[in-house]
C-alpha cells in the first residue's frame, strides 16, 4: 500500500530530509513526506477523496437517523428513511458542486470541454450547499415530514459530513489548501503560524502553506456538535438549519481568507460572496423561527 509515511521537519538552512521536494521548503515547517491520492491494495485502485465522501455519507446517515429517533420520525409513520435521504442529498450536492464549479472557472471549461465534468477535482462548495438544500426540502415534502423540519434534523448531519468530507482534499493534496504562511506581527509579537507545503499532492506546493481543510474539518465538527446539543433542546422549526447557515457561512467566510481562490468583488472571493448569502439567510431564517413557537425536540 501506497501512503502517508509520516511528517518530517526541514530546517531554516534547507537541511533536513536530503529531497529535491523537501529541499525546496524553506521555513521550518511541516511537509507530508507522501501524500494518499490513491489506497492500491492489491489490484484495486481507492481513491481517498472518494473514500471520504464515502465516510463523511456514513457519518452523516448515522447522525441523521439518530436525529429522526430523537424525532421520533420513523419509516413506518412517515415513510421517511435517513439512509435514502442523505445518499439522495450526497449526489445532488456533488452534481450542483461540480456545475456551480464549472460556471465559476468557465476557462477550465475551454481547456478540458466535457471532460472537465468527470474531472475528481473542481467542487464548489455554495453549488453543494444550493443542490442538497433543494434535495432535502422535497424529500422532506414528499414524505410530510414538513421541508423546513427535515432541514433542522439534517443540520447537524450535514455540518459534520462536510468536515469529514475536508480529510479527502488534504490527504490528495487537490490545491484546497491555503496562501502561503506568512508572519503575523501582533502588538510588540511576531510568530509564524504552523504550516504545511504538499510537495507530494496532485497539485504540488513547495512553500508551507495553511493547511484549510483541517481548519474547516474542525470548523465542521464543532458545528455539527454545537447544532446537536442545541437540535435536544426545545426549538422552533427553522431555528437549527438558520444556525447552520449563519454558522457555516461564517466559517467558510474567514477560512477564504486563507485560501488561494481569486477575488472577485470589493476584495471578496465567490465563495465569500456567497458564504455572506448564506450567513445573511441564516439570521432571518432564525429572526423569522423566533416568531414561531418552539417544538419538544422528541416531538412525533
Amino acid at each position: 500500500m501506497n501512503g502517508y509515511t509520516g511528517v518530517e521537519k526541514v530546517s531554516p538552512e534547507g537541511g533536513g530530509v536530503s529531497t529535491p521536494a523537501s529541499r525546496s521548503v524553506p521555513p521550518a515547517r511541516l511537509y507530508l513526506s507522501k501524500m494518499l491520492p490513491n489506497l492500491h491494495l492489491g489490484f484495486f485502485t481507492i481513491h481517498t477523496f472518494g473514500l471520504m465522501m464515502w465516510l463523511a455519507a456514513v457519518a452523516a446517515a448515522f447522525v441523521m437517523d439518530r436525529s429522526f429517533r430523537r424525532a421520533r420520525v420513523t419509516v413506518k409513520d412517515q415513510g421517511a428513511d435517513a439512509m435514502t435521504m442523505v445518499a439522495v442529498a450526497l449526489v445532488a450536492g456533488i452534481i450542483g458542486a461540480k456545475l456551480w464549479h464549472v460556471i465559476d472557472t468557465p476557462i477550465e471549461f475551454r481547456e478540458m470541454g466535457w471532460s472537465v465534468l468527470w474531472d475528481t477535482a473542481g467542487f464548489a462548495w455554495f453549488g453543494g450547499l444550493t443542490f442538497g438544500i433543494s434535495a432535502l426540502l422535497f424529500q422532506g415534502w414528499w414524505a410530510k415530514i414538513g421541508a423546513l423540519r427535515t432541514l433542522d434534523l439534517a443540520a447537524p448531519a450535514a455540518a459534520i459530513g462536510y468536515g469529514i468530507g475536508r480529510i479527502g482534499c488534504f490527504l490528495s493534496g487537490d490545491g484546497c489548501y491555503g496562501i502561503p504562511i506568512q508572519p503575523v506581527h501582533l502588538l510588540s509579537f511576531t510568530f509564524t503560524p504552523w504550516g504545511m507545503a504538499f510537495p507530494h499532492g496532485i497539485e504540488p506546493v513547495f512553500v508551507p502553506v495553511y493547511p484549510t481543510p483541517l481548519y474547516e474539518l474542525a470548523a465542521g465538527l464543532l458545528i455539527g456538535a454545537w447544532l446537536w446539543w442545541r437540535a435536544g433542546k426545545p426549538q422552533p422549526t427553522g431555528a437549527i438549519v438558520g444556525q447552520y447557515l449563519l454558522l457555516t457561512g461564517a466559517a467558510r467566510f474567514l477560512v477564504e481568507f486563507l485560501r488561494r481562490n481569486p477575488k472577485v468583488l470589493w476584495g471578496l472571493s465567490n465563495a465569500q460572496l456567497a458564504s455572506a448569502a448564506s450567513v445573511l439567510a441564516g439570521i432571518l431564517l432564525i429572526a423569522w423561527a423566533a416568531t414561531r413557537t418552539a417544538r419538544s425536540p422528541n416531538q412525533a
